[in-house]
């Protein structure tokens, strides 16, 4: 089967990782996300992964603490999911490795760009975690960083809508798809579909978003052969 893309950076949010159960781990979920994940890095395609930590903590809602801390808090939340995706690919017979923005050696690399491609090449699924290591910035930036420094041909932007809309589809029955953006009109009409420090950097880079639902895993493979899913966003 033709493949579209050799190299992803698949950005999973924390909170599709949850399901249905809105906190921690689905374990249902995780598998369905990991098999697809499986059958696309079996037709060839090398595949990064920056998961986000939603699921467990959001520096944002955490109140009075100092934003540093909380930031930091995050970063150990996202290493957990890392994990837990990586033992659920391993199980699946998928040669797996672990890289985090933070040293914490006992359960993962560190994060090194060229060991990182280096994983790519040799077949090998590459999981990010801890987001860039730095507080003040999400993981949606994390993924642009990641996908700039491994060369990766577009980034998989999983979320729990099929798409970008022009408002929320949730609250608002008319809302309407966009099939195809360009970041300057994700930056001008504030669409949310990602921050502006992560816009600006995949606009600046000539990165491409494919924003589509992870409610669907299969999604994954078909975005893979070219299939239309989702919302493109490019410049």
């Amino acid at each position: 089967m033709p493949i579209k893309y050799k190299r992803v950076l698949l950005k999973l949010s924390g909170e599709a990782l949850a399901g249905e159960k809105g906190f921690g781990l689905d374990y249902t979920v995780i598998k369905d996300v990991c098999t697809s994940i499986k059958k696309a890095s079996e037709l060839g395609v090398e595949i990064g992964i920056v998961v986000g930590g939603g699921n467990f903590w959001r520096g944002r809602s955490s109140g009075a603490m100092d934003r540093t801390r909380a930031d930091h808090i995050g970063m150990l939340g996202t290493t957990m999911n890392a994990l837990a995706v990586a033992d659920v690919l391993e199980g699946m017979g998928v040669d797996v490795r672990v890289q985090t923005a933070i040293a914490m050696q006992a359960v993962a690399e560190p994060y090194i760009r060229n060991r990182a491609v280096r994983h790519l090449q040799k077949g090998r699924v590459v999981i990010f975690g801890c987001g860039t290591g730095n507080p003040f910035f999400s993981t949606d930036t994390a993924s642009s960083l990641r996908a700039a420094e491994i060369e990766a041909d577009i980034i998989f932007k999983a979320t729990m809508v099929d798409g970008v809309y022009d408002k929320d589809p949730n609250k608002f029955p008319d809302a309407v798809k966009y099939k195809t953006l360009t970041f300057s009109e994700v930056l001008s009409k504030d669409l949310g579909v990602m921050d502006s420090t992560s816009a600006s950097m995949c606009k600046d880079n000539s990165i491409p978003v494919l924003v589509f639902n992870l409610n669907r895993p299969q999604n994954i493979v078909d975005a893979i052969v070219g299939e239309a899913v989702g919302t493109l966003v490019k410049e």
